[in-house]
């Protein structure tokens, strides 16, 4: 679980770039990096919202299996 400092960090970085605010939580290329991506490249506002949504109620530790993990990672 983050602490509460290293949640506003990412949440005040979401809200200046959504997506390098998601690819701290979760990683440069997984599905919510992407979509973060594309929702930001048609509308900033709607990459803030899924930002701030990615880092806040999606919980990596839940979703983090073969299909969702970034490329670097090493099990």
């Amino acid at each position: 679980m983050a602490s509460s400092c290293e949640l506003c960090c990412e949440i005040f970085i979401a809200i200046l770039l959504p997506p390098v605010g998601v690819c701290l939580r979760h990683g440069c290329c997984t599905v919510e990096f992407f979509i973060c991506l594309i929702l930001t490249c048609l509308g900033y506002l709607p990459g803030i919202i899924y930002a701030i949504y990615a880092i806040c109620f999606l919980h990596r530790d839940e979703y983090f299996d073969e299909y969702r993990r970034p490329i670097y990672y090493v099990a």
